[in-house]
């Protein structure tokens, strides 16, 4: 464990200082990321003009959920788009070979190689909201101590689903298409699920389990989570990550390399 987490260090400290020689895009990443949370914010207020709002959701309550989901798109865009998106490259180029070949676990080198500082505001931003929408209804330390597992089943959730995605790669090479299917329909967790009708709840419950990486969670940071919920959720994400490295080696078997 201690090799591979100073081996995780040497990654990133490696990929932060080659991708920061270009700090106008950092710049420009801060400025993207802002633009893209007021324009989340102003989508949701204007559900909350009048007297209407999400059942059992208040405005402050519904903000926590805009601040997950800000998160989770900034962990995307840091970890999983800068690594997993490259698995693509290295079966087009051949270059996979090399990774197979390194003595180190290959899931872990290609998940963790890179770090893209663009997708860091966005995880700034979305932790900035919950703790402003937390802080304004008086919750305490413990609220999001309580909140912070289920926030990293949340990821764990988004990374087993993307890594899934990537390893179809080694048959269809080009999958940037369901890639893209899949960040539209985590747009989907912007707001509570009980904006959206009793159907597509269901769907992004148990199909697409967006309700597990937004909407649970801030229940969770809220108190409001029930227990079964979130062993489901445990459940599921650890079932999801082992089924990521079962796949994962199942598509390695019909790997034939660059020079077969």
């Amino acid at each position: 464990m201690l090799r591979y987490l100073r081996t995780l260090r040497i990654f990133w400290l490696t990929a932060l200082a080659a991708e920061m020689e270009y700090r106008t895009n950092f710049i420009l990443a801060i400025v993207v990321s802002l633009g893209n949370a007021a324009g989340s914010l102003f989508a949701l207020s204007l559900f909350y003009r009048g007297d209407y709002a999400f059942a059992g959701w208040s405005w402050r309550q519904a903000v926590i959920v805009v601040g997950l989901y800000t998160l989770l798109d900034g962990f995307g865009r840091s970890v999983l788009t800068a690594n997993l998106g490259r698995i693509v490259e290295h079966v087009q180029r051949g270059t996979l070979d090399f990774v197979l070949l390194k003595p180190i676990d290959s899931q872990f080198w290609l998940s963790t190689r890179n770090l893209s500082p663009w997708g860091l505001p966005n995880i700034a931003i979305g932790l900035g909201l919950i703790g402003y929408a937390g802080g304004r209804m008086g919750l305490d330390w413990q609220a999001y101590a309580l909140g912070a597992v289920p926030v990293a089943l949340s990821l764990l959730i988004l990374y087993s689903l993307w890594y899934m995605l990537a390893t179809l790669s080694v048959w269809f090479v080009k999958i940037y298409n369901i890639t893209e299917v899949l960040r539209s329909l985590l747009e989907a967790g912007r707001y509570p699920m009980s904006a959206y009708p009793v159907g597509w709840q269901v769907f992004f419950t148990f199909v697409v389990p967006v309700a597990f990486m937004t909407t649970v969670p801030a229940q969770a940071i809220l108190g409001q989570a029930a227990a079964a919920q979130l062993l489901i959720m445990a459940a599921l994400a650890l079932a999801l990550l082992a089924l990521s490295r079962a796949f994962w080696r199942y598509a390695l078997r019909y790997y034939t390399s660059a020079s077969s």
